[in-house]
């Protein structure tokens, strides 16, 4: 009789100790942030001096044109975007989820408003790419610059 107390103890003891480490995992992931805009380009352009291998001189004359670069894209980029909608945390009851609102129907002025600003996006993502080009041009070789575009795909690729 004794021996099954202690084992029930030890059993108690064991899964009690399993959920205190388990609480203590979930509070490291809350503090995790994700980097801001302004880092993301520095370690982009890291990431493309390092690739390119450049000298000091020329990354020195490279790094503030590519970060200009790489921010006037990343606002091109959001010209379009629209920010999502979050839940309130009232709204989040069960009588709410349960009745999810369908999403609306697009009208044919609207989609052919939202083709549009995408093909004008499209141009001045081209401008910008055509301009930097020649900038890139004075600094680099051709080589090197086909290296950017293609890290940059790669990038895309994995985001």
């Amino acid at each position: 009789m004794k021996t099954k107390f202690i084992y029930v103890i030890m059993a108690v003891l064991l899964m009690g100790s399993q959920m205190t480490l388990s609480a203590q995992n979930t509070d490291n992931k809350q503090k995790k942030q994700r980097p801001t805009p302004e880092q993301m380009v520095q370690m982009q352009t890291k990431q493309i001096v390092n690739t390119l291998m450049l000298d000091d001189a020329t990354a020195a004359k490279f790094t503030p044109v590519y970060e200009k670069y790489l921010k006037e894209l990343r606002e091109c980029r959001m010209m379009n975007f629209k920010p999502r909608a979050r839940k309130d945390a009232a709204q989040g009851t069960e009588a709410n989820t349960a009745k999810e609102t369908p999403k609306p129907v697009m009208t044919d002025a609207e989609i052919a408003k939202m083709l549009k600003d995408q093909f004008a996006q499209s141009r001045k993502m081209l401008d910008i790419r055509e301009k930097y080009y020649n900038e890139f041009s004075k600094i680099l070789s051709q080589k090197q610059i086909m290296k950017i575009y293609q890290q940059e795909k790669s990038n895309m690729n994995k985001f």
